[in-house]
C-alpha cells in the first residue's frame, strides 16, 4: 500500500548494502525483525540510517564455494528500516518492511566491513502494481495452507486468509514458511503473484505428498 513513506519506484538506489542470510528475505509489504551484533552489520545498519534506510537481504547460494567470500544468490529482497532499538548490550533490533526485489549486479568494495551491490530494480517494477483480481489457485491455496498448518504442527488459527489479498497472502508465505533455501529462493525470483501462487501451490502439494516424519520410537 503507498503513503508518504514509500520510496518512488525510481527513486529505489542504484547502491544497496547487502545482508547475506539463510532464509531471510523481505518480500514487498511483510516485516522482518533482526538482531543486529556483528560490528560490520552494525556500521551498515547506521550508515543507512542516515540515508535511504534501505538493505537488500539475500539467501547464500548453497550450490557455489568461494573461499574468499560467501556466494550470494543474484536476486535479493529489499526492506527500509522502518523501526529500531538500542539493547543495553551493544545490539540493534531493527525491523524491515519489504519494499521491493532486486537482482544483483556489479559487486562494489566493501566498506566498513560490508557488502554493497549495484541493485538492478527493473524486473520488479510489478512489486509496486495493487493485486485485485481474484486467482483460480486462491481456493487451492487455502485448503493446501490449513493441511500443511495442521501437518506441521503451526499455531495459525487466527490468520485469516480467505480475508487477505492474493498478493499480501502468498508473500506472507514465502517469508513465513519453513522451505529450503532453494525452494524459497524459486518462489522469490517469480516475478508475477500468478507465477508465485501457482509455484507456492505446486511447492505445497509436493510437501504434503512427503511421508509424514516417523517418531523416535520404532516399532519391531
Amino acid at each position: 500500500m503507498s503513503h508518504s513513506f514509500t520510496t518512488p519506484f525510481s527513486s529505489l538506489p542504484k547502491i544497496l548494502p547487502i545482508f547475506p542470510l539463510p532464509g531471510a528475505v523481505v518480500m514487498p509489504g511483510c516485516q522482518l525483525p533482526l538482531n543486529i551484533f556483528e560490528p560490520r552489520y552494525l556500521n551498515m545498519v547506521f550508515d543507512v540510517l542516515g540515508a535511504d534506510r534501505m538493505i537488500g537481504m539475500v539467501q547464500p547460494d548453497p550450490s557455489v564455494t568461494d573461499e574468499d567470500m560467501t556466494p550470494v544468490c543474484r536476486t535479493g529482497t529489499a526492506g527500509r528500516i522502518t523501526s529500531f532499538s538500542e539493547t543495553q548490550d551493544g545490539r540493534l533490533v531493527i525491523v524491515l518492511t519489504g519494499v521491493c526485489r532486486f537482482d544483483l549486479g556489479e559487486e562494489l568494495a566493501v566498506t566498513r566491513g560490508y557488502r554493497r551491490v549495484m541493485a538492478r530494480w527493473e524486473r520488479f517494477a510489478v512489486d509496486y502494481e495493487t493485486d485485485g483480481a481474484r486467482h483460480e489457485e486462491c481456493h487451492r491455496l487455502y485448503s493446501l495452507l490449513r493441511a500443511y498448518f495442521i501437518r506441521k504442527s503451526m499455531e495459525v488459527d487466527d490468520l485469516p486468509l480467505e480475508k487477505m489479498p492474493v498478493t499480501s497472502l502468498v508473500n506472507l508465505m514465502i517469508g513465513q514458511l519453513p522451505f529450503e533455501t532453494a525452494e524459497r529462493q524459486s518462489l522469490v525470483e517469480a516475478v508475477s503473484v500468478g507465477e508465485r501462487l501457482e509455484h507456492l501451490v505446486r511447492l505445497l502439494e509436493f510437501k504434503l505428498a512427503e511421508p509424514q516424519a516417523q517418531g523416535s520410537v520404532r516399532r519391531h
